[in-house]
């Protein structure tokens, strides 16, 4: 990009931050060159595969963010090795979540391991499903994104594709949200993601527009929506969902990175 069209992007497109969210097994080769990097734990994983390549990413000069989802962490001492791993290989931040699976130890929600002191001097994520959870109700959502935000700095929404509920969302909150999108994805898998996170008015969106896709195996991009919704939030969260070299691709023609 030329100094001209570079001054052009600055004047009409206010600059927008990404952050991607990997495994503990992502080769660090493919990433793209975005700063903030998640490192999922997923349920049955091992929360030392997570802590390592949060050091690697940190060794390398990104900013990792590795998720503890509560649900997923046995007891205290765990919790508690696990974070302290991750200071000490330089972490700076975190994603504390509930985590989408029964228990396997003493937590069932985000806030109680907020609620141990173990995440001081961090800065802390907290999830948003502004289209709801299938784990939890509407109304206990709510009384738990109440008691967590006195701990939070911001908030990271699931993926959806209904920007009037996004918008709603933002504003209702007092602290900084990032909006959850997906990269390139064929029609088909957006369906079926929507349905496992129980994106419900997304899976809605998806299906009320299926016959005007020009082609159902043609990755579909989140564009239309960041268009929407980047008056209200310039932080935007992407669920690769596998399709990191898709990723890859369409940041680097639409000048994201």
């Amino acid at each position: 990009m030329n100094f001209v069209d570079r001054i052009f992007k600055i004047d009409n497109y206010p600059a927008m931050n990404f952050s991607i969210e990997i495994g503990p097994h992502t080769d660090l080769e493919t990433l793209p060159t975005i700063k903030d990097v998640y490192i999922t734990m997923l349920p049955g994983g091992d929360y030392t595969e997570t802590a390592q390549k949060a050091g690697d990413l940190v060794k390398k000069g990104f900013n990792p963010i590795p998720h503890f989802p509560a649900r997923s962490i046995v007891d205290e001492a765990q919790l508690n090795d696990y974070v302290s791993r991750c200071k000490n290989l330089g972490v700076k931040q975190a994603l504390v979540i509930g985590g989408s699976r029964e228990p396997l130890g003493i937590f069932d929600s985000s806030i109680q391991i907020l609620e141990t002191g173990y995440f001081e001097g961090l800065k802390i994520g907290i999830a948003g499903h502004p289209e709801g959870s299938p784990d939890i109700s509407d109304s206990n959502l709510e009384k738990a994104m109440k008691d967590k935000k006195p701990y939070a700095d911001y908030i990271v929404t699931q993926w959806l594709l209904d920007s009037q509920k996004i918008i709603d969302f933002i504003s209702k909150q007092s602290i900084p949200v990032h909006v959850g999108i997906t990269g390139p994805l064929k029609i088909t898998s957006l369906i079926k993601f929507a349905n496992i996170v129980g994106a419900k008015n997304s899976l809605n969106f998806l299906k009320s527009n299926f016959s005007k896709a020009l082609d159902l195996m043609k990755p579909k991009d989140p564009n239309e929506l960041i268009g929407k919704v980047k008056d209200f939030s310039k932080n935007f969260h992407i669920y690769t969902f596998g399709g990191l070299k898709e990723t890859n691709k369409w940041l680097k023609e639409n000048n994201y990175v």
